[in-house]
């Protein structure tokens, strides 16, 4: 089956926000890369091109930089924020740390519905566009001028070719599966689940005869695993709420949901569909998620 996919390669961001949810402070939220090739997508349809949709997208990180500091002799480390004007009387006012990253990433969205007659017009739109974007809440600095390809998912090198675009970097894929096997195999709650995954254990040990002591390290599975927000649970019931922004959508709370991902290389990825994400909402478990196609059939779980 031949698939297309635009790639956005090399884009710079420019303090973007690096608080993914209530309690997690790294990489931008899923939520925040599929929220901006949503507004791509939407611009795309006012330039009378409405039967592109743009359903899927893949992120590779090449570079990250969290705006932290930690000082000599200091156990953690703090958010670089910005300040505030001082109030009245010369005192700073109070304000909500905001942790802010700057990053380049590249972009691989999947299309539907493409027309390779509007290929030309089309990627002058995108090339346009992403320069006055917001991406994950920051700037777009620079970016390389995007283009179209296809390829063959039942043609190895085909699908290795296109990975390979995405290199120097590493892609974002889900691994939800390891939260799924903790919950109902090992009994654990969800909380307990991710930090178990997350810890890495350091054990001595001292040989008898030397008296010389080893320290090794060891997580409980192999991978750079990290927490990510992938979207949110409602947590009260849909209702019209006062001076709400669209009076034609019901309003609720939510709270994030947060699993496991890991950062892989390009190269180790045989199936589009493992780092491909896409939105997914379970109305029924008042679930609203991004997930990655591969791990669709997990969503029941």
């Amino acid at each position: 089956m031949i698939r297309r996919f635009l790639l956005i390669p090399r884009l710079q961001i420019h303090n973007a926000n690096a608080m993914s949810s209530p309690y997690t402070i790294g990489f931008p939220a899923m939520t925040a890369w599929l929220g901006g090739v949503h507004a791509l997508q939407r611009y795309l349809h006012q330039q009378d091109l409405s039967n592109i949709e743009l359903i899927s997208v893949a992120v590779s990180c090449h570079r990250f930089d969290l705006q932290s500091y930690k000082g000599r002799g200091d156990f953690v480390q703090s958010i670089v924020g910005t300040a505030n004007p001082l109030d009245k009387d010369g005192s700073r006012p109070a304000f909500v740390e905001e942790a802010r990253c700057h990053l380049e990433v590249s972009l691989l969205v999947e299309l539907e519905g493409f027309d390779t007659d509007e290929q030309d017009r089309f990627e002058v739109l995108v090339n346009q566009k992403l320069r006055q974007m917001k991406w994950a809440g920051g700037d777009v600095l620079a970016v390389t001028d995007v283009k179209v390809y296809t390829a063959d998912e039942n043609d190895e090198q085909s699908v290795k070719k296109l990975l390979n675009r995405l290199m120097l970097g590493y892609v974002l894929i889900e691994r939800r599966e390891l939260m799924v096997q903790a919950l109902h195999e090992e009994g654990q709650d969800a909380l307990n689940a991710l930090l178990g995954y997350l810890k890495v254990m350091h054990r001595s040990e001292q040989d008898e005869e030397s008296g010389k002591v080893a320290w090794s390290s060891q997580c409980k599975a192999p991978g750079w695993l990290v927490p990510i927000a992938v979207g949110f649970h409602g947590i009260s019931e849909l209702a019209q709420a006062a001076n709400q922004r669209d009076n034609q959508t019901p309003h609720r709370f939510a709270e994030s949901v947060v699993t496991l991902g890991e950062f892989k290389m390009p190269y180790r990825i045989s199936n589009l569909d493992d780092v491909l994400w896409q939105y997914h909402a379970d109305t029924g478990r008042n679930l609203y998620l991004c997930q990655t196609l591969s791990s669709a059939k997990l969503i029941g779980d």
